[in-house]
């Protein structure tokens, strides 16, 4: 192969002759990619026996070499380039030996961000950040601009360098995995939008969970920050700071809302954005992101109208506080994307009517007892399902009505058999998906085909 390094890739990738991909997932197949192209022999290893793209891979580059099953700690070289993929932890035995051995260890972000040449807007958080990212990116488009939307959401990010892509801004999901592989972002403009108990099975402690969302603010010109958190509010070394909340801002700098004699609007200090009412999304939460989109594209030479033009026309992703039903005056939601408490307890709170809840799943360690803050006396069931239903059970005890159900099914008949007219039902399970489902779209269909099921059955 043509040695291409020069021409796509970068200064530390060029001082390489050899890579190892940890992890064959899409982002680890699109590094296999990237680097075969800058004209590195590459090597792959996997824990699994039978990786999903482990034929593609043989197909396309033959010439790889592959290892799969058990990591053991001497199967890599300090020499090389290690690309490790976000499902794998650094505090894997044999990252950690090879590690002490000078090995760098980076992930496709850090690939992708030291060959990019375009303005990033990075975004990270706990919850809502794929909301944002895909908002982030209709504004931009609006506003005449190409974007990219990539990291933790649509294309592999180097992708986009392999084959070329065009494109003006790069607006990036980023997650807590994707940040601990990810040494300097440089953003133009990064947000954190929250934080909130999530991945405790691979962080030590919840401040080790912070200073990974906190890498993203590594280098950047502009920092998105909510105007209240408390674990945040330490974060002040940085270039410029704007600030988002539901209270009236006081200077350019901060967003938020005021009432007016017309109405609630949204504002960017005494400036006037969008009429509240005028956000097809729902929930507060969701006002919260719009103001962070609104702060993250404020740099760019985008219209008014144009930003405003974008919101008014996004409905949301799927699986996300997702209207999938109305029958019998009772509207079923769908939150499956909801995977930890923090998500579930702003979408417990963002509701004003009575709800039947459908919650459980793979705990990922949390602390459900936090969940106990978003029980008002809205909530009416609390329907539970997957591994971990039994701690939330325990958790929540006499604090709201509860029922177990074996599996989705079961779960919709006993929440439709407890809705009343002008109630919701909502799947919001605080919980990975993994024990029951391939993912949390999958779970979220499942949801969606038994609630088409019940009525098709004609229910009461």
């Amino acid at each position: 192969m043509v040695d291409q390094r020069h021409s796509i890739g970068s200064d530390m990738v060029a001082r390489y002759q050899r890579a190892t991909v940890i992890g064959l997932g899409m982002s680890g197949y699109s590094a296999v990619r990237y680097l075969r192209a800058c004209g590195l022999a590459v090597s792959v290893l996997d824990s699994r026996d039978a990786p999903p793209l482990a034929a593609r891979l043989a197909e396309a580059f033959p010439e790889v070499d592959v290892r799969f099953g058990a990591f053991v700690d001497d199967c890599l070289d300090a020499s090389t380039l290690i690309v490790a993929s976000p499902g794998v932890s650094l505090q894997e035995p044999m990252l950690q030996s090879v590690r002490r051995q000078g090995a760098q260890i980076v992930g496709d972000v850090e690939l992708f961000l030291q060959a990019n040449t375009k303005p990033v807007i990075a975004i990270t958080g706990s919850n809502g950040k794929s909301t944002v990212t895909t908002l982030v990116g209709e504004m931009v488009a609006a506003g005449g601009l190409r974007p990219l939307v990539a990291g933790n959401i649509g294309v592999p990010v180097l992708d986009s360098i392999t084959d070329a892509l065009e494109f003006d801004v790069a607006v990036l999901e980023l997650s807590s995995f994707q940040l601990e592989t990810t040494y300097h972002v440089g953003a133009a403009a990064a947000a954190i939008l929250n934080v909130s108990e999530d991945h405790m099975d691979r962080y030590a402690s919840m401040g080790d969970y912070v200073l990974a969302k906190s890498r993203i603010l590594k280098g950047a010109q502009r920092a998105v920050l909510p105007r209240h958190d408390e674990q945040l509010s330490q974060i002040t070394q940085v270039a410029k700071l704007l600030s988002f909340e539901l209270d009236e801002p006081a200077n350019e700098d901060e967003f938020g809302l005021k009432r007016q004699h017309d109405g609630r609007w949204l504002m960017q200090g005494k400036k006037r954005l969008m009429k509240l009412g005028d956000i097809a999304l729902t929930g507060l939460h969701n006002v919260k992101n719009v103001l962070s989109a609104f702060a993250l594209t404020d740099f760019l030479a985008l219209s008014l109208d144009a930003r405003v033009g974008a919101v008014k026309a996004f409905v949301g992703l799927p699986h996300r506080m997702q209207t999938v039903a109305v029958h019998n005056r009772v509207t079923w939601v769908n939150d499956s994307k909801a995977t930890n408490v923090g998500a579930t307890s702003t979408a417990l709170l963002s509701l004003e009517q009575p709800v039947i809840w459908i919650a459980g799943g793979q705990g990922k360690g949390a602390d459900f007892s936090t969940l106990a803050d978003a029980i008002t006396d809205n909530i009416q069931l609390l329907v539970l399902i997957g591994v971990d239903g039994p701690k939330i059970e325990a958790a929540l005890q006499g604090r709201v009505r509860m029922q177990r159900a074996a599996d989705m099914s079961e779960a919709v008949a006993l929440a439709a058999a407890a809705a009343e007219p002008g109630q919701v039902v909502l799947l919001s399970p605080a919980c990975a998906s993994f024990d029951m489902y391939r993912g949390f779209e999958h779970r979220g269909a499942v949801f969606a085909e038994c609630v088409q099921d019940y009525i098709g059955r004609g229910a009461a």
